[in-house]
C-alpha cells in the first residue's frame, strides 16, 4: 500500500537525516512517485557525505583532499597532469597510473599507447572492477567523448580508487611491488623504504604549508602596508565632491578588500597552527617563522591597519565638515556684500534731484550698473548650487537666499525704469504748454492706471480703454489707423506719443463740442444758420456782425445767404469759379479741391481736362481731398448721358487728424456747388473706379 511505503521511505529518510545529512526538497512522495531530480539530488548527497566528506589529505578534506591525493600519486608519470575531476581523466592515463602506483603487478604503465585514450580508460575499468572491486560507475564514452565529463560523476568513481587502495595498507603496496621485483628478499629493505616515504611525505607536507604560510603572510603584510602609504600621500582638493568620492572609496574598500584581508588573515593563522600541530604529532622541532612573518608581528600589522583606518576616516569627516562650512561662508559673504551693493543703488535711485534732464542722466547711469550687478548675481547662484550640491542646507552666517536676491534686484530694475519713465514723461508734460496743469494730471495718470506691464508703453487695447475712459471713442477701423500711426511716428504708443494724440484731439474737441451744440440748438439742427436764427436766439448785434462776417456763407435759392457753423472752414472764391468752368463752360473736365495750409480754406488743388484715369492719378494715396468730375457714359436705350459727380476722397493711408478736418468741412463746399448730381465717398482706389461710379450712375439715371 501508498502509506506502507511512504512509511518506509520515511524511516530511510530521518536515518539519513540522523547521520547529519541534510537533504531539502525532497518527502517520502518524492521518493514514491519517483521524482527522478530530487532523487538523484539527494543520491549525490549521501555520495558526497560517505564517500566523499570522510577524504582528508595533508590538512585538506573532501574535494581538495581527494584531488591532492591524486596529484601526489600520479605525479612521477610525466604524461599526466590532474588539475580537476573533469578534462585531466579524458585519456585513461591518470586512472592508469592510480592503478600502477599501488598495484604495478596489475599493468605494465610503459607498455601503454599513450594515444589510445579509448583502450586506456577501458582498460583501467576493467582492471578495477575485475581486481580491486570497483564497480564501473561511467562508460568509456562518458569520458572521452564528452567535451566536458561531469564532475561530479568522476569525483566519485575516483573516490572509490581512494577507498579501494586505503583499505589495502602501505605495507601491502609495497609488499607487491618488491615481489614483483625482487621476488620476496627484502623485507627489512622495505620497512626502511616505507618509513624513509613517510618521512619524506611528511617534510614534504610540512614545507609545502610552511612555505604557503610565509608567502601569504608577507604578501599580506605587504598590501597592509601599502594601502596605509596611499593614505599618508593622499592630499585633500578642498572641494566636496572630491573629499565625498573619498569616502565612497574608502567605504568601498572596507566592504570588499578589508573583508577578503579578514579572511585572508584568518586562513593563514590557521595555516601556521596546521604546521605547529603536524610538527608536534611527529614528536618534531617546532616550526620558527622567519623574522616579522609570525602570528604576533601579523596581530600588530592589524592593528596598525585599524588606527589607520579611524585615523582615515577622521580625515575624512573633518575635510567634508571644513568644506562645508567654506561653503557656508562663502555663500554668506557673497550674499550679504550683494544686498549691500542693491541697497547703495536703491539710496542713489532715491537721492536723484535737480533739473528733469540731470534727474534723467543721473537715472540713466544707475541703470548702466544693472548689468555688472545681474553678472555678480550670477555668482552668487553658483555659490548657492554649491552649497546644495554638498547639502548644505541651513546657513548661520546669512539671512538671504539667492531667490530673496533676484527677487530684490528685479525690484530695483523695475523702480529704474519707473524713475525713468516717470522723469521722460514729466519732462513731456512740461512742454505741453497748450494743456493746463489738471490736464496733464488726468491724462499722466490715466496713462500710468492703462500701462499694466509698466513699460511706459500702451498696447492697442490699453491705449483704447484709455481713452474711452476719458470719453474718446473710435470705430475699430481709426483705431487701427490711429496706432499705427503713432507706433510708425513713434516707435510705440510712448507716454510722449499719449499726450500729443490727446492734445491733438483735445484742440480740436475741448470748446468746440460745446459750441457746435449751442449752434445745433440756434439752428434747430439744421446744418446752417441764418441771420434770422442768431436774432431770434437774442444774441447782441455786435456778436451777430463778426459771426455773419467770421463764418462761411452760400446763398440759397432764395438768395439769403445760409452761414456754415460746424467746419468753421471757408471755401474760396476760385472754388465757385472753377466748378461754374467746369459746369457750364465745359472748360474743365474735372477740379480737385484741398484744405489751405492753415486749414482755414478750401482752395482749388488742380483743373484738368483730361480723363478718368488721368483723375484717379491726381488722388494723393495718403491725403484726403474733394474733387468735381463731369462724368459722362451711355445708357443702353437712351444714347449719351453725363453727371456731375461729387467725390469726397479720405484714403485709409490719411493720418487721423486730417481725415477729421476734411468730414467737418465737407458741408461747406458741398452746400456752395449747386448741381451735383451724384456724390462718391471714397476710402480706396476701388471704391472710385471707374466700374463702381458707372454703375451708380446707372443706378441713377
Amino acid at each position: 500500500m501508498r502509506v506502507q511505503k511512504a512509511e518506509n521511505a520515511t524511516k530511510a529518510l530521518e536515518f539519513i537525516t540522523s547521520r547529519g545529512v541534510k537533504l531539502t526538497n525532497i518527502g517520502p512522495e518524492d521518493i514514491i512517485d519517483g521524482n527522478l531530480k530530487l532523487i538523484l539530488g539527494m543520491i549525490w548527497t549521501l555520495i558526497l557525505r560517505f564517500t566523499i566528506a570522510d577524504i582528508s589529505e595533508e590538512g585538506l578534506s573532501a574535494k581538495e583532499g581527494l584531488l591532492l591525493w591524486c596529484q601526489r600519486k600520479t605525479a612521477p608519470y610525466r604524461e599526466v597532469d590532474v588539475q580537476d575531476f573533469s578534462h585531466s581523466w579524458s585519456d585513461g592515463l591518470a586512472l592508469c597510473a592510480l592503478i600502477h602506483c599501488h598495484r604495478p603487478d596489475l599493468l605494465d604503465y610503459d607498455k601503454l599507447d599513450k594515444g589510445d585514450r579509448h583502450g586506456n580508460t577501458a582498460l583501467a575499468f576493467q582492471i578495477a572492477a575485475e581486481h580491486l572491486g570497483i564497480p564501473q560507475l561511467l562508460e568509456v564514452e562518458d569520458l572521452c567523448d564528452s567535451a566536458r565529463p561531469d564532475e561530479r560523476s568522476v569525483m566519485t568513481y575516483i573516490a572509490s580508487f581512494f577507498h579501494a587502495f586505503s583499505s589495502m595498507g602501505t605495507s601491502d603496496c609495497i609488499f607487491i611491488t618488491r615481489v614483483s621485483v625482487f621476488m620476496g628478499n627484502a623485507d627489512q629493505a622495505e620497512t626502511e623504504s616505507r618509513r624513509v616515504e613517510n618521512f619524506a611525505d611528511l617534510m614534504q607536507s610540512v614545507w609545502v604549508i610552511r612555505t604557503d604560510y610565509e608567502r601569504r603572510a608577507r604578501l599580506l603584510l605587504a598590501n597592509l602596508e601599502e594601502v596605509q602609504n596611499q593614505w599618508a600621500a593622499s592630499v585633500f582638493t578642498g572641494v566636496y565632491i572630491d573629499a565625498k568620492e573619498e569616502q565612497s572609496n574608502f567605504n568601498t574598500y572596507k566592504q570588499t578588500t578589508k573583508r577578503t584581508w579578514v579572511t585572508e588573515r584568518q586562513d593563514v593563522i590557521t595555516l601556521f597552527g596546521n604546521v605547529q600541530t603536524k610538527l608536534k604529532t611527529y614528536s618534531l622541532a617546532e616550526y620558527v617563522p622567519p623574522q616579522g612573518l609570525a602570528p604576533p608581528d601579523l596581530d600588530d600589522a592589524w592593528q596598525r591597519l585599524l588606527k589607520s583606518e579611524a585615523h582615515r576616516s577622521r580625515g575624512i569627516n573633518a575635510e567634508i565638515r571644513k568644506i562645508k562650512e567654506d561653503l557656508r561662508k562663502k555663500f554668506a559673504d557673497l550674499a550679504n556684500a550683494f544686498e549691500k551693493r542693491l541697497h547703495v543703488v536703491s539710496v542713489e535711485l532715491t537721492m536723484i534731484e535737480g533739473p528733469l534732464e540731470d534727474q534723467q542722466q543721473a537715472a540713466k547711469e544707475i541703470q548702466k550698473k544693472i548689468p555688472l550687478l545681474s553678472e555678480d548675481l550670477a555668482v552668487v547662484a553658483a555659490a548657492e548650487a554649491d552649497c546644495m550640491a554638498a547639502n548644505v542646507e541651513e546657513n548661520d552666517y546669512t539671512v538671504f537666499t539667492w531667490q530673496d536676491l533676484e527677487f530684490e534686484l528685479e525690484l530695483l530694475v523695475q523702480n529704474i525704469a519707473k524713475k525713468i519713465s516717470f522723469i521722460d514723461n514729466q519732462i513731456v508734460s512740461r512742454n505741453m504748454t497748450n494743456l493746463t496743469p489738471a490736464q496733464l494730471e488726468q491724462f499722466e495718470s490715466t496713462f500710468r492706471y492703462f500701462d499694466k506691464d509698466e513699460t511706459n508703453t500702451l498696447n492697442q487695447m490699453e491705449m483704447m480703454a484709455a481713452l474711452a475712459s476719458l470719453g474718446i471713442v473710435y470705430s475699430d477701423q481709426d483705431m487701427d489707423f490711429i496706432y499705427e500711426q503713432l507706433v510708425a511716428d513713434y516707435g510705440a504708443v510712448t507716454f510722449e506719443a499719449f499726450i500729443n494724440l490727446l492734445v491733438g484731439i483735445t484742440e480740436d474737441q475741448t470748446t468746440p463740442d460745446q459750441l457746435l451744440e449751442s449752434f445745433q440748438g440756434i439752428a434747430h439742427s439744421k446744418p446752417f444758420v441764418t441771420e434770422l436764427d442768431l436774432r431770434l436766439a437774442h444774441i447782441p448785434q455786435t456778436a451777430i456782425d463778426y459771426l455773419v462776417k467770421a463764418m462761411p456763407s452760400s446763398p440759397n435759392e432764395s438768395g439769403e445767404p445760409e452761414y456754415d457753423y460746424a467746419s468753421g472752414v471757408g471755401v474760396n472764391a476760385e472754388c465757385l469759379t472753377a466748378f461754374q468752368e467746369l459746369k457750364l463752360g465745359k472748360k474743365h473736365k474735372f477740379v480737385i479741391y484741398k484744405l489751405n495750409k492753415e486749414t482755414t480754406e478750401i482752395i482749388v488743388d488742380k483743373t484738368s481736362s483730361g480723363d478718368y484715369d488721368a483723375f484717379l492719378e491726381s488722388l494723393p494715396e495718403d491725403e484726403p481731398r474733394f474733387a468735381i468730375f463731369d462724368f459722362e457714359f451711355e445708357k443702353e436705350g437712351a444714347g449719351k448721358r453725363n453727371k456731375i459727380t461729387f467725390f469726397s476722397w479720405s484714403p485709409d493711408g490719411s493720418k487721423i487728424k486730417q481725415k477729421m478736418v476734411y468730414a467737418s468741412s465737407k458741408d461747406a463746399l458741398r452746400r456752395s456747388l449747386q448741381g451735383i448730381a451724384l456724390e462718391i465717398q471714397g476710402t480706396d482706389y476701388e471704391e472710385v473706379n471707374y466700374e463702381t461710379v458707372l454703375d451708380k450712375a446707372n443706378k441713377g439715371a
